[in-house]
C-alpha cells in the first residue's frame, strides 16, 4: 500500500509535453522533493525544479512549481500553494486518476504506481487554446542519477 509519507524525498523528473495545436515537443528534466510541512504534519510540500526546453528557445528556462499534498481517508488530496483544491487520487487503485476543470479549459491526470517507487503521471489537457499531454516519470534520487 502507498502512502502520503511514501513520497517523501528527492525525485528526479523527467516531462514530455507534446503540443498538439503548435506540433511541437518541449521537455522538462530536473527533481521534484517532497518534503513534510513544518507547520502541519499531515501535509507534504511538493516542489518541483527544472530547465524546460521548448522548440524556438536558444537556452532552456528555469521551471518551478508547488503544490501540498494531503492524505484524506484512502486518497491523496492536491492542492495548489494557495490551498485550492487541484485534485484527489487513490495511489492504490489500479487506475488512479483525477480531473480538475478550470474553465474554459479541463486537466485529466492518471497515474500509474504499478513499477512503485518509478511513478509516472500523465495530464491530457483540453481547452479552446490548449491541447498537450504531459508525461512524467519521477524515480527516487537512489535509482536515478540527480548529478547532471
Amino acid at each position: 500500500m502507498i502512502g502520503l509519507r511514501d513520497f517523501i524525498g528527492l525525485w528526479k523528473l523527467d516531462r514530455v509535453i507534446d503540443d498538439a495545436l503548435a506540433g511541437a515537443e518541449a521537455r522538462l528534466t530536473g527533481s521534484c522533493r517532497f518534503t513534510a510541512d513544518p507547520e502541519d504534519a499531515g501535509t507534504l510540500i511538493q516542489e518541483e525544479k527544472g530547465l524546460l526546453q521548448m522548440p524556438g528557445l536558444v537556452r532552456p528556462v528555469t521551471a518551478e512549481r508547488r503544490y501540498l499534498w494531503r492524505a484524506q481517508g484512502a486518497d491523496i488530496s492536491v492542492f495548489f500553494e494557495d490551498e485550492r483544491v487541484f485534485h484527489s487520487f487513490d495511489p492504490n487503485r489500479p487506475d488512479p486518476a483525477a480531473e480538475h476543470d478550470c474553465a474554459p479549459d479541463r486537466y485529466a491526470v492518471r497515474y500509474d504506481f504499478s513499477a512503485w517507487p518509478v511513478w509516472s503521471a500523465v495530464w491530457t489537457v483540453k481547452g479552446p487554446r490548449k491541447a498537450y499531454v504531459s508525461r512524467t516519470r519521477y524515480t527516487p534520487q537512489q535509482l536515478g542519477d540527480l548529478s547532471g
